[in-house]
């Protein structure tokens, strides 16, 4: 699912210190015990904030992943191999500034000849497919379940128990948010009117002196709302996506009588059901944003100039359309990693993730597809602040049944961390577990390209799996030896471990360890990462 969040919702494992590319240390960042770097006291600059996920521990007392510090001392001028990543995600702004010179273009295929040139199955698919036809807004899973009754019994209680919950909290959500909104509207209305002017400060606001208990209240609105954000026209923002979050949660994603699938013409519990979609994976407005923010932290043209770095330099983004404004079918996820697959893709981001998989063995089928032709898939751990291995939560796709072993070993899954080193190190949004969790890498408050040649913050899982495909690219492109299964271990492995515990899911309450979260312990790092890489390329570590 493509999640939207408001902003008011919201070891060293490998001691080898191995020399490699000159006198470059197998972990440098750092040799001594990660949890001696003293804490960041500054806030960020603007700089830092649009770059925090590429920059060093050490050197600038950021959880990043060292990229800039590979860059400078490792990749240099060298350009490696080009590598295709698939973005199985939705639309992505095809034209965009940041994107467009980083694009697949499947050279088999004539465009707008509405026809299957290099026989792939796919017609006019010149740069992915959009498997999601003319669709977009959808219902989640559960609301499917609850009125196709999909599953067995006790799959459609615990659905139902679900949707009727979250629809219930979602139509109260929404009518809050329209009536802070409609309070503050009325709120800047008078406040303007008795100070006499369309703008105001917060020192202003402090100034109004009046025996009025209506403009008291209102100068206290605004106040209470000018905490939040630098201004009324950015505290109404807000409110707006909040209204829009809570709009499409009840509108369509818990709506048990809505049918978004209806346009595409197939029927999506039919694996055998081909033929639908269209060759054109464009998003389709600029609220289908998640896959152009996606691609652009994979790898958004690196020194143009514009926007922003991404994380790989010599990559192709392949745009597979396939996950909508609402849970993913699994027929689409599926039939997406096999498109990926048969066309070049060695790296697949999945940034996506769902509570219900009435159909989940097809995706599992192409995940071992996947396996079978050495392609990695990267996948978002999930949004919730929970811990996966609680049967209780479970989030697909997944390379596992109940916390079982792996039915693959090219599937990597992400936690996501924020830019605040210590404690609240690990986003408050983000999934973990022991068993069901690999690494963790930069995820909250993310810039990145946005459709219509803008940027913009946002934060998930979502962000974090992309930063790590992009350094799984810069691997797989400087070392296209090493198999997917090496460049999952080079990634888990080479990571930092602190080893301080970190608050769990928000709650201070919660805390643990690094390694008692995931299964490596470690968040990643682009730098060590590399230089494992070489040691493991040159036979002298063994994965």
């Amino acid at each position: 699912m493509l999640q939207k969040f408001p902003k008011f919702l919201v070891s060293l494992s490998v001691l080898f210190l191995l020399m490699g590319c000159g006198a470059t240390a197998l972990v440098s960042t750092p040799i001594e015990n990660i949890d001696n770097t003293p804490l960041k006291i500054s806030d960020l600059t603007d700089t830092e904030k649009e770059h925090w996920g590429h920059l060093d521990l050490v050197a600038d007392t950021i959880p990043g992943m060292s990229v800039d510090k590979a860059y400078a001392e490792i990749i240099k001028n060298k350009k490696g191999d080009k590598v295709i990543v698939a973005v199985l995600d939705s639309g992505i702004d095809l034209k965009h500034e940041d994107l467009v010179d980083v694009l697949w273009t499947n050279k088999g295929e004539k465009p707008g000849n509405n026809k299957d040139d290099d026989n792939n199955g796919y017609i006019d698919d010149i740069h992915g497919y959009n498997f999601l036809g003319d669709s977009y807004n959808e219902q989640l899973e559960a609301a499917r379940i609850v009125n196709l009754k999909l599953g067995d019994a006790a799959m459609q209680a615990k659905a139902k128990a679900l949707v009727d919950k979250k629809y219930a909290e979602a139509q109260q959500q929404k009518q809050q948010y329209e009536q802070i909104q409609q309070a503050v509207k009325s709120a800047d209305a008078a406040v303007k009117k008795e100070l006499g002017k369309d703008s105001y400060t917060k020192k202003d606001l402090a100034g109004i002196k009046t025996e009025y208990a209506a403009m008291e209240q209102n100068v206290g609105i605004l106040t209470q709302m000018l905490t939040y954000e630098d201004s009324v026209d950015a505290v109404l923002e807000q409110l707006e996506k909040g209204i829009a979050y809570f709009t499409d949660q009840v509108e369509y994603n818990y709506n048990v009588g809505f049918d978004g699938r209806k346009v595409v013409g197939d029927d999506p519990y039919d694996i055998a059901d081909l033929g639908y979609g269209n060759g054109n994976p464009q998003s389709t407005s600029e609220d289908e944003s998640h896959g152009t923010h996606v691609a652009g932290i994979i790898a958004a043209k690196r020194g143009n100039g514009k926007g922003i770095d991404g994380v790989a330099n010599n990559v192709e983004i392949m745009s597979i359309r396939a996950v909508p404004n609402g849970d993913e079918y699994d027929k689409d996820i599926a039939l997406g990693i096999r498109y990926a697959v048969d066309n070049g893709a060695k790296i697949i981001n999945g940034s996506f993730g769902k509570s219900f998989s009435p159909n989940a063995e097809w995706v599992y089928d192409a995940i071992k597809y996947a396996a079978d032709k050495d392609v990695l898939f990267v996948h978002a751990a999930g949004n919730e602040g929970a811990d996966l291995d609680d049967p209780a939560n479970p989030n697909f796709p997944n390379d596992q049944i109940d916390n079982g072993a792996e039915i693959a070993d090219n599937v990597i899954t992400v936690g996501a961390l924020s830019a605040d080193y210590g404690s609240e190190m690990l986003a408050s949004f983000s999934n973990y577990g022991k068993v069901n969790v690999d690494v963790f890498a930069p995820g909250d408050d993310i810039y990145s390209s946005m459709p219509g040649n803008k940027y913009e913050f946002q934060g998930g899982t979502s962000m974090a799996a992309p930063a790590v495909a992009g350094v799984a690219a810069l691997i797989r492109s400087h070392f296209p030896k090493l198999t997917a299964p090496q460049v999952k271990q080079v990634l888990m492995e080479s990571g930092l471990a602190p080893q301080a515990k970190v608050v769990l899911g928000g709650d201070a309450s919660k805390t643990a360890t690094f390694d008692k979260i995931s299964i490596s312990g470690n968040i990643v790092n682009a730098y060590n990462a590399l230089i494992m890489a070489s040691k493991v390329a040159a036979g002298n570590i063994t994965l």
